[in-house]
C-alpha cells in the first residue's frame, strides 16, 4: 500500500561570489539534515549557474538549515521558490509543472 504523498517547499541557494557547485555543498546539507533528523532533498541547478536547491517537507521551517548555510557561506542568499510541491524535481523547476506532460 502506498503512503500519502509528501509535499515539499523548494528553496534556492545563491551567492554573490562564492562558488557553491563542486564544493560538496549538497552532501553537507544532507549530512546536516541527517544529524538533525530531518528529511531533505538537494540538487544542483541545471537552469541557472552556481546555484543549489533544497527541499524540505511543507510546514517544516527552514531556519536551522538557513542558519547553517549562513555559517558556512558568508554571502549566501536563500529564497523560497516553490511551495507545497509533491515529488519535486529540483534541478529544473519547469519540470514540476504537471500540465506539461501526458500519460
Amino acid at each position: 500500500m502506498y503512503r500519502e504523498l509528501i509535499n515539499w517547499d523548494i528553496y534556492e541557494i545563491r551567492t554573490k561570489s562564492t562558488s557553491i557547485n563542486g564544493v560538496m555543498l549538497r552532501g553537507r546539507i544532507r549530512k546536516f539534515c541527517l544529524e538533525s533528523n530531518r528529511n531533505v532533498l538537494a540538487e544542483n541547478t541545471e537552469d541557472i549557474e552556481n546555484s543549489v536547491r533544497f527541499a524540505i517537507p511543507t510546514g517544516e521551517g527552514p531556519e536551522d538549515l538557513k542558519g547553517y548555510l549562513h555559517k558556512i557561506i558568508p554571502d549566501v542568499s536563500i529564497e523560497l521558490v516553490k511551495a507545497n510541491i509533491p515529488n519535486p524535481i529540483l534541478s529544473k523547476l519547469k519540470v514540476n509543472i504537471g500540465d506539461r506532460y501526458e500519460l
